[in-house]
């Protein structure tokens, strides 16, 4: 085989592929997050049960729990560039069809759509940040992304202090997320330039290449990366359905103002868009990757039930929150690219999120209708309790798999979670 004598790309080159990926992601995070804030408003004006409410963020995740998985498929036979931005495109449709029309069953099939193509763009930006970076700064470079990403689920929180004009009508706060979700499209169409010329110019080696992939392959996966997998629907079901029933549930249980509520909801992105980094620089230092998803993991479970039980400063549960949104999936994603042959990634992130997806469906949907069934609400603050204790549940699951991945990792069929790092990284 001939030798590609042109030059590896600049590192100013990867970090501009990194900033446009993570602007795409950040349209997708605003869009997927403008529900929360919207719930009393939806109720107020249109009607919706908290079931109804649980139903607009659930079926965002149904279609993923196959389609992420043929997305993932998709990215591996086609690249990361031409996926990254026929998703993103799939993502602009469903913003503009949730803002349609009132009827539940339009915005749902909207938050459908949108679903369609949002979570099968993350795994391609995923992807492509582990073709770009495994080896380099991996860890942090993932942090990073988040950081940028979850400045759309901020903005998309804080948005009835931001825009608080919005909220006069249902459809105002879509409509922001409709334009957001046109930015994703034209970070998108950026990075397609940017791989295209860098295929052009640079020696990209693997990170342009993928093999034919053979859909048996995923029953071949490592003990390790099941676990994480298994970690990762039970921590993030813990978090995104707890999110979607934040805003509401901290008005009726606490008594705050909808921008209170928005607020400290969105504390888990700002403390992960502070965080985020640092623990991924810490984690391409020292290694140790399971033993920090462990630290995060124990950090989750007792929030829930402190907000439920306890008259503490909800400032302390959501701080709690926030340090392990901001350490876990900063440490697991990347994580995923020791322990997975680089050629599969693509459906090895697909498979992850498509499980994922299943349990946010689940989550979303069971606690929506735990909700409606105790009855919550500001004159029945205590009808919360039956979905904290859910919630707990899946904080003490995500414990016992961060436990058993450290145990995995730490005996003969270690993939390097934990001794890998920046001077001695893989690939």
């Amino acid at each position: 085989m001939a030798v590609d004598s042109r030059p590896v790309p600049p590192r100013w080159f990867r970090w501009a592929v990194l900033l446009f990926v993570s602007l795409a992601m950040f349209g997708n995070y605003y869009v997927y997050d403008c529900i929360s804030p919207l719930a009393d408003v939806l109720k107020a004006q249109l009607g919706f049960s908290d079931a109804n409410i649980g139903l607009l963020q659930a079926i965002y995740s149904m279609p993923n729990i196959v389609m992420v998985l043929i997305g993932g498929i998709i990215i591996d036979r086609i690249g990361t560039k031409r996926s990254t931005l026929m998703f993103a495109a799939v993502c602009l449709v469903g913003a503009v069809i949730t803002t349609l029309s009132g009827q539940l069953w339009t915005m749902a099939a909207g938050r459908l759509v949108f679903g369609l193509g949002a979570e099968s763009m993350i795994v391609a930006v995923t992807t492509a940040l582990a073709r770009w970076f495994k080896g380099k700064e991996l860890s942090f470079a993932f942090a990073i992304n988040l950081t940028i990403a979850r400045l759309g689920s901020f903005g998309a929180l804080n948005s009835p202090t931001l825009a608080g004009w919005a909220f006069a009508t249902w459809k105002g706060p879509l409509l922001i997320a409709v334009t957001f979700a046109a930015v994703a499209v034209a970070a998108a169409a950026v990075y397609w330039m940017l791989e295209a010329r860098a295929e052009r110019s640079f020696a990209l080696g693997s990170a342009g290449q993928t093999d034919k992939v053979v859909f048996s392959d995923i029953f071949r996966f490592s003990a390790s990366y099941w676990l994480i997998v298994a970690l990762c629907v039970t921590f993030y079901s813990g978090i995104f359905p707890f999110q979607t029933f934040a805003v509401k549930f901290f008005m009726d249980a606490h008594g705050t103002s909808r921008e209170m509520g928005g607020f400290l909801s969105s504390m888990l992105t700002l403390f992960a868009m502070i965080g985020s980094p640092l623990f991924g620089l810490l984690a391409d230092r020292i290694g140790k990757r399971a033993l920090l998803m462990l630290f995060g993991s124990a950090l989750l479970m007792p929030v829930y039930l402190l907000m439920a039980y306890t008259g503490v400063s909800l400032y302390v549960p959501m701080a709690m929150m926030g340090v392990a949104f901001s350490l876990v999936p900063a440490v697991m994603w990347p994580s995923v690219a020791y322990v997975v042959e680089e050629a599969k990634l693509g459906t090895a992130y697909g498979l992850m999120t498509l499980v994922q997806n299943a349990g946010m469906t689940v989550f979303n949907l069971a606690v929506g209708a735990a909700n409606d069934w105790s009855a919550a609400s500001a004159a029945n603050p205590d009808g919360y309790r039956a979905g904290m204790w859910i919630f707990s549940t899946l904080g003490v699951s995500a414990l016992a798999f961060a436990w058993l991945l450290r145990k995995t990792e730490t005996g003969p069929h270690a993939h390097g979670l934990e001794t890998i790092t920046t001077g001695h990284a893989a690939g």
